[in-house]
């Protein structure tokens, strides 16, 4: 049975290459982070239950979700990543669940209730835009252990972040960050494991935000709620 625990822990929220403004510490407060870059290609839809290669769990409540190319996929880089996509009909915005092996570049894939919000059914594929938008989370991040962690195999995931992630490290008994390699089903995977814990751990998004989580309990198939949420980056 998943299990779920919550941290009340310090955080750090930091920038690389945005310009920090508003509260800094990871509220609702927007800051500057440069230009976004637009995508063009063609939509097509399926029917998603909000589950697939991100390995998340099926989101009935939730189904304005879509399958990413595999180029921008990028070996899950763009998992839980929220775009904003223009069609012939309307707008819509969807949260990244999937990838999807034949589409090209700049396609994306939608999921039957996304797809009618741009463009009849009937269409089938339509020409579109779309480009990375902050999801609308509430809360702070979470971290999913993968079935099977251990001190000395680990699985992270991580959950409800506002922006893609990029990173995750690690901080060492020496005070080092290690970096927590990526696979393409969407979990950091340490094989050597990362010790009996707790850990620090650093969560580094696309824009260079960090946030800084302490005493993160090592666990099997269980989530942990983070202390704080990624700021928003327009």
């Amino acid at each position: 049975m998943r299990q779920a625990f919550v941290l009340a822990l310090g955080v750090v929220a930091g920038c690389g290459n945005c310009s920090c403004g508003g509260d800094g510490g990871g509220g609702d407060a927007p800051i500057a982070c440069g230009d976004v870059e637009e995508h063009a290609g063609e939509a097509t839809y399926y029917d998603a239950d909000g589950s697939g290669n991100c390995s998340f769990e099926p989101s009935p409540g939730d189904l304005l979700v879509a399958a990413m190319n595999e180029a921008d996929y990028d070996g899950a880089a763009v998992c839980g990543q929220c775009v904003a996509v223009d069609g012939p009909d309307g707008s819509v915005t969807v949260r990244v669940v999937d990838r999807c092996p034949g589409c090209a570049d700049g396609d994306l894939d939608l999921s039957r209730e996304a797809f009618g919000q741009i463009a009849a059914p009937s269409a089938g594929r339509v020409a579109v835009t779309w480009r990375p938008v902050p999801c609308d989370v509430t809360g702070p991040i979470r971290y999913r252990f993968k079935d099977g962690s251990n001190p000395w195999w680990v699985g992270i995931q991580v959950l409800n972040h506002r922006h893609a992630v990029r990173t995750l490290e690690a901080k060492l008994a020496d005070g080092t960050w290690k970096a927590i390699g990526r696979q393409s089903y969407n979990y950091f995977v340490e094989a050597d494991g990362l010790g009996e814990g707790p850990y620090t751990l650093r969560v580094t998004d696309i824009h260079g935000l960090t946030v800084e989580d302490t005493d993160v309990p090592l666990g099997d198939a269980t989530e942990v709620a983070g202390a704080a949420q990624l700021p928003v980056c327009m």
